[in-house]
């Protein structure tokens, strides 16, 4: 005899998954083109250069040049570079970027260390996976308290403020809000500052350490503003130095052998300084024998690291006469990094979990 037509089960059609109301925590950094190439570079670019925290100027004024300009010229050598850093095997898939893998890779050790009480989501702020995008599906599947951690250790108005500004915009778009928080910066955590000298001095167990009477010297290399953004009150000079004069204790660095400098300017306008580039070519000229480099505000390498300090960099440096040149590598999936995230983690969702 036939059951009854109720009682028959679909095998291959799945339960409607119910509700997940445990908090999230979203990792949140800038953002990736999903391909090396021109027509994938644009419209990231695009979006990015056209968010007012990062370019002040009116748009009446900056989105002519824009497009008509930037837009023109600059995606096809973006991609040029981009392409020289995607990971093989992965040319033409969003994972190739270094950038987008090592964020996923921290988001699935951040949901290891937290545990099943979090649900732990990455994010972009430029490009995909967009961060009132996942916002949406944090509410819809019935979370409502989210904490965004920005993958910036010292804050800018021009990477946590916007970051901060597109979560506010979710908010002021729904009319069932979430309860949110968010991290503004961590430049002097002691998780973070450890992660750095920890990487650090792996680094010189390998490889021996400059010798600073002898001309040798280590580069703290964090992203540059433009000057108005500082002298607008923009508080970043000041928290780069405070994970600087920290790191340089830490190390217990004699004294001539740390520089802090700034990379990764474009445009006319001013930008702080000194510029990592003009220091590194300067001390290749002046005979450097031995140039250590670590990029503190980047918890990921990405095109910023791998192109612009260890190939670009590397190159006018040893051009100029420079010596032996080291990239110290030390965010992405290393203990410490992912200890240094979850540390801050862990105070954003206090009192939401145990």
């Amino acid at each position: 005899m036939k059951p009854p037509a109720h009682a028959v089960e679909d095998p291959v059609t799945p339960a409607h998954p119910g509700p997940d109301s445990r908090p999230a925590l979203i990792l949140a950094n800038l953002g990736t083109p999903e391909a090396p190439t021109a027509k994938h570079v644009r419209p990231f670019l695009r979006e990015f250069l056209t968010d007012r925290r990062v370019i002040e100027t009116h748009p009446a004024l900056w989105r002519p040049i824009l497009e008509s300009v930037v837009l023109t010229i600059r995606p096809a050598r973006s991609a040029r570079k981009y392409a020289t850093i995607w990971r093989a095997g992965h040319e033409t898939s969003h994972s190739g970027s270094p950038l987008m893998h090592h964020t996923e890779r921290q988001g699935e050790l951040l949901a290891s260390a937290l545990g099943d009480a979090v649900q732990v989501r990455i994010a972009m702020r430029y490009g995909k996976p967009a961060l009132r995008r996942v916002m949406g599906e944090l509410m819809e599947a019935g979370c409502r308290r989210i904490a965004v951690l920005p993958a910036y250790p010292q804050y800018s108005a021009s990477s946590q403020g916007t970051v901060i500004d597109e979560a506010a915009r979710f908010i002021l778009a729904g009319r069932d809000q979430p309860e949110l928080r968010t991290i503004r910066s961590f430049p002097d955590a002691p998780a973070y500052i450890e992660a750095l000298a920890t990487a650090i001095e792996g680094h010189w167990e390998h490889y021996g350490r400059p010798d600073p009477a002898a001309g040798g010297r280590l580069l703290l290399s964090f992203h540059s503003i433009p000057r108005a953004m500082h002298d607008a009150g923009d508080p970043y000079r000041s928290e780069c130095e405070r994970t600087a004069d920290l790191l340089t204790a830490r190390l217990a660095a004699p004294e001539g052998l740390i520089r802090t400098t700034f990379q990764s300017v474009f445009g006319p306008a001013k930008w702080i300084g000194p510029a990592t580039i003009d220091t590194v070519a300067g001390l290749g000229a002046a005979g450097c024998p031995r140039l250590d480099v670590i990029c503190p505000g980047f918890m990921a390498d990405c095109l910023e690291t791998l192109e612009e300090i260890d190939q670009l960099n590397r190159q006018a440096f040893t051009a100029a006469g420079g010596g032996d040149f080291h990239y110290i590598p030390w965010g992405n999936d290393a203990p410490g990094c992912v200890a240094a995230l979850a540390e801050q983690a862990r105070s954003a969702l206090s009192g939401w979990v145990d």
